[in-house]
Parts: structure tokens; C-alpha cells; sequence
């Protein structure tokens, strides 16, 4: 009896094995479907190159804005291989597509750390792929480079961003608009976390500064019916509206606007989610003398930008743009790859620690890594549409113009010792704190070494003025409002 059972277990055994073959060259197979523009992605770095994630929409709504970025990050990959690659290896692109599904961005973000053995991933558009991407990367204690401007109010240890939040864009647009004389504005966007949590921020500024909002109207992501949400606008009848709709919803929602009889000398509308690429789409004739607020345009003046310019065109046609969210995505890989030649590995914690104040000559500017909260010094530049599609900056304020208000509420000026000599920001990441007269801010957004004497909320800079003694972000919290959250006194 005892011969056979051993037989039947030796056979066993051997169909065990042989099952375990197959698994792995399924799952060999598996590892190698995704897209890489020159070659089958590996699960791992070969001894001469060090695979790298590029994670974006390549299909979907988002899509219309998502492809030029993965296309920048590639240039960035060619031109560091061409340079030698980091640390003596060639990067090797590995591309998979979100799909403008939440869900698949987390679960191609696992695939890439897991599998893939990605060093980095670039990649994202929306918060809200951001945000189901950022667990995904903080469980595997992996980075993400996030090159698309959003709302603030986080700051993940294992993401890089190097979009600009509100302080940096949608804060410098509001005060353009007012400066313009456009107080009473209509908020129209897209819904999801994004839009919203940008729109609570932009009330309690416009609350705070004596602008009135006079309409609110969110649609879902894709949305193409717009005649409803215009017709509100005209009952209105504000001064300005304010656009963060995202992604194919802009095309329909201009065109609309134009067949409705509105134009941008009638009522401008400011965007933050259309650059030159998204211009292309929409078409320069439905958005000519309309507004956006952002860090970097085509037209940005340099010579980093020129060459940046060209290559792209050079690489992808000279009918393609270069804008924003693109220059971005670029500058995410230059920065990690600089990080990495620094630490001399591509170690997730020797990257962080090496990024740490450094320093990056941009197309849009020289731009710092913040020590503290992972992301980048930013211009913010006010831009008008030109009929050829190219966005032109709007003419600064002039010097001395009266841009904010005081405790008393009489208007008054802005010392220009408050700004950075350079005209950079740094980001502002913590949530509004409740405006004066409503009692003291709940300490929400406090960092862990934070004290009452004194604010270290990393985007910290102390301005010249301030009156509680204390370091606070430029100019005063989120630029505007007048509470500190960390000292919990009025500045």
C-alpha cells in the first residue's frame, strides 16, 4: 500500500512543478503587456536600465489633456538617455493608461510598483486620480510625480508636485479679476474633488476680499449639455465667471458660450484647466480674449524655454504646443533624475532626502524643491487667449495697486518686500482658517512639530508685516484670509 501512496505523491510533486513553470511564464507574459514606445517592458531593471512608470489618461475624457503630458515625460526620458541615463543606466518608459477611471489609475499604479518594479512613476491629472492613487504609493513607500495643478491641503511623503496649488494660481487669478474690476463672479466646474474643494477655498477668499459670488454649477466629467448651466449664468449676469471644468466638458461648454452671443469682452471667463493644448481642441476661435491663470506659457520668455519649445515640436510635429501641465510632467523627471544622480540610488527614501531644496533651471523659471512638503516654487502668470491659439501674460499690476484688505476692511497696499524677490511663491498646502469674528480656527491642518508661539507650516516665509510676531505664508494665510491655524492669532 505504502508504493503507491509514494508514487502518487512523487507524481504529485512533479505536477506541482510543472504548474509553477507555467504560472511564471503567465506571468511573464502578464508583466509584459503593457505599452513602451521602443521596447516590452521588464518586471525589473536589466543590469543597463532602470524602468520607470508613466501613468496617464491615454484614452477617455482626460485624454484630451493627459497624452501631450505622457508625451513630455517621454522627451524628458530621451534627453536624460541621451545624456548618459542616471547613474550610468538607460530609463526605460513603462506606459500604461488610466483609462480617466479612478479605480484603474490605483490599480495600474500597483501593477507598476509591483510588477513592473518601477524606480518612480509619473504621472495623474485629476485629484480624483490622485487621490486613489496616493494610498497605493504610500502602502508601498513608492513615488509618484504629479505635474498638474490642484487644490491644495495635502502633502504626501511619497508625492512630488510640481503643479501649483491654489495659492499659487487660483489665488493670483481672483486678484487679477478683482484688480480688473470684476467683483461679482459666477463659479462653474466639473464634479469632482478638484472643483469643489478649489471653489470652498475661493469663496472664503471672495467672502474675505468684497467679491460677491453670484451662482454655482457643477457637472459630471465628460459632460457635453450646457445650455442649462448658461442660461443660469445670464440670469446672473455676474462680471466674470470662473471655470474648473476639466477635460472634453470645455470644448462643449465654450462652444455653447459663443452660440449663445457671449463673449469675452461681454463677460470674461477665467480658466485654470485650459492651457495652449486644450486650446487646440476647443478651437482659439471660441476663446480669444478669454483668461487663464497658470505658471507657464509657450510664450514664456528664455532661452531653457526656447530649446524646450523646440524639441517638443521637433519630437511630436510643429503643429503641437507646449503648456502648463506639460512643461510639468517634463520638469517631474528632470527633477527626479537629478535627485537620484545626487543620492547616487534610486531608493525612494535616498530620492526624498536628496530632494530637499533642490534646484531645477525650468523652461518657466528656476524652480526649488520645498524641504518640507514636496512641492515647487512657482510664478503665478495671468494669461489672455490670442486668436492664433498662444496664450499671451496679461500686463502685471501696476506697482502700488491696491490688492488686498486689512482687519479694519479699508483697502490697503501690499508691501513689495512681502513677495519673494524673484516673484516665485511657494505653496500653501494647509486648509483655510475661519474668517475674524468667528472665533478661534480649529487646529486642523497643524504640522506635528507646530507650537502656539510660532507657525511652521512648511510653506512658511515671514512677511514683513506681520502682527502676531509670527512666520506665515507670503503675504498672509492663503493670501488672503486673516487667521493663522497654527498660532491661532489674526495676522
Amino acid at each position: 500500500m505504502n508504493r503507491p501512496i509514494r508514487g502518487r505523491r512523487r507524481a504529485g510533486r512533479w505536477c506541482l512543478a510543472v504548474m509553477s513553470v507555467v504560472t511564471a511564464a503567465l506571468a511573464a507574459g502578464c508583466a509584459s503587456s503593457s505599452s513602451d514606445e521602443s521596447a516590452p517592458n521588464s518586471a525589473s531593471s536589466s543590469a543597463s536600465t532602470i524602468p520607470v512608470g508613466v501613468l496617464h489618461s491615454l484614452s477617455g475624457t482626460m485624454a484630451i489633456s493627459e497624452v501631450s503630458v505622457k508625451d513630455s515625460e517621454l522627451l524628458a526620458i530621451d534627453e536624460i538617455n541621451k545624456a548618459g541615463g542616471v547613474l550610468g543606466k538607460k530609463l526605460k518608459p513603462v506606459i500604461e493608461d488610466g483609462a480617466s477611471d479612478w479605480p484603474t489609475f490605483a490599480e495600474k499604479a500597483q501593477k507598476l510598483i509591483s510588477v513592473n518594479k518601477v524606480a518612480t512613476t509619473f504621472g495623474g491629472w485629476t485629484s480624483a486620480s490622485r487621490k486613489a492613487m496616493l494610498p497605493v504609493f504610500e502602502r508601498n513607500k513608492a513615488l509618484l510625480y504629479y505635474p498638474v495643478q490642484y487644490e491644495g491641503l495635502e502633502a504626501s511623503p511619497y508625492i512630488f508636485y510640481t503643479g501649483a496649488t491654489t495659492n499659487q494660481q487660483i489665488i493670483p487669478g481672483l486678484e487679477y479679476l478683482k484688480k480688473e474690476g470684476h467683483t461679482k463672479l459666477f463659479l462653474v466646474g466639473s464634479d469632482y474633488v478638484f472643483p469643489r474643494t478649489a471653489n470652498k477655498e475661493i469663496k472664503a477668499w471672495a467672502k474675505a476680499n468684497g467679491v460677491e459670488i453670484l451662482g454655482e454649477e457643477y457637472t459630471p466629467l465628460g459632460h457635453t449639455e450646457y445650455s442649462t448651466v448658461i442660461n443660469k449664468i445670464k440670469q446672473a449676469k455676474p462680471d466674470a465667471v470662473f471655470n474648473t471644468l476639466n477635460g472634453a466638458s470645455n470644448v462643449a461648454f465654450f462652444k455653447q458660450l459663443k452660440a449663445a452671443g457671449i463673449t469675452a469682452k461681454d463677460m470674461p471667463v477665467l480658466s485654470v484647466s485650459v492651457a495652449e493644448e486644450e486650446v487646440r481642441g476647443i478651437g482659439a476661435s471660441n476663446l480669444a480674449g478669454h483668461l487663464v491663470a497658470w505658471n507657464y506659457y509657450q510664450t514664456t520668455p528664455g532661452a531653457k524655454n526656447k530649446a524646450f519649445v523646440a524639441a517638443y515640436k521637433k519630437r511630436y510635429g510643429a503643429d503641437r504646443v507646449t503648456a502648463d501641465p506639460i512643461e510639468a510632467g517634463y520638469v517631474g523627471v528632470h527633477l527626479w533624475a537629478l535627485a537620484a544622480e545626487k543620492a547616487g540610488s534610486t531608493d525612494p527614501e535616498k530620492v526624498k532626502a536628496a530632494s530637499k531644496g533642490l534646484q531645477y533651471d525650468a523652461p518657466e523659471g528656476k524652480v526649488t524643491v520645498d524641504a518640507s512638503n514636496q512641492h515647487i516654487s512657482k510664478t503665478a502668470r495671468i494669461g489672455v487667449i490670442k486668436p492664433d491659439g498662444q496664450i499671451q501674460r496679461a500686463p502685471p499690476a501696476p506697482r502700488g495697486a491696491r490688492t488686498g484688505s486689512s482687519r479694519s476692511g479699508r483697502t490697503s497696499r501690499r508691501p513689495a518686500r512681502d513677495r519673494p524677490r524673484d516673484g516665485r511663491s511657494r505653496a500653501c498646502t494647509c486648509r483655510p482658517a475661519r474668517p475674524p469674528g468667528r472665533g478661534r480656527p480649529r487646529r486642523t491642518d497643524t504640522p506635528a512639530r507646530s507650537s502656539r508661539s510660532r507657525c511652521t507650516h512648511p510653506a512658511a516665509a515671514p512677511p514683513s508685516d506681520a502682527r502676531c510676531g509670527s512666520a506665515h505664508p507670503w503675504g498672509r494665510h492663503q493670501d488672503s484670509l486673516r487667521w493663522c491655524s497654527a498660532c491661532r492669532r489674526r495676522t
